[in-house]
């Protein structure tokens, strides 16, 4: 996994999630020692990424971390509308 694989990475578990994944947007911002993956979705989609008190949220968040321990970085998700 590349610098960018993370971004890439939660991109595709949104686009699995997403009833309209054409309109997944992931950007990743990076700075000196933390990554910042924001990820828009349209707003009928915003439920599912989400998820039931939040479950699909940490699941995202918690492979991020994953993927982002193994590059030795620091990554946080947020999900915007």
């Amino acid at each position: 996994m590349n610098d960018d694989g993370v971004r890439e990475l939660v991109e595709v578990m949104a686009k699995a999630l997403a009833e309209y994944p054409e309109a997944i947007v992931v950007k990743e911002i990076v700075g000196h020692q933390i990554s910042v993956i924001e990820l828009r979705a349209a707003k009928d989609d915003l439920g599912k990424i989400i998820g039931k008190e939040g479950r699909n949220a940490h699941a995202l968040r918690t492979i991020l971390n994953a993927a982002a321990t193994k590059l030795r970085k620091r990554a946080v998700l947020e999900i915007l509308e």
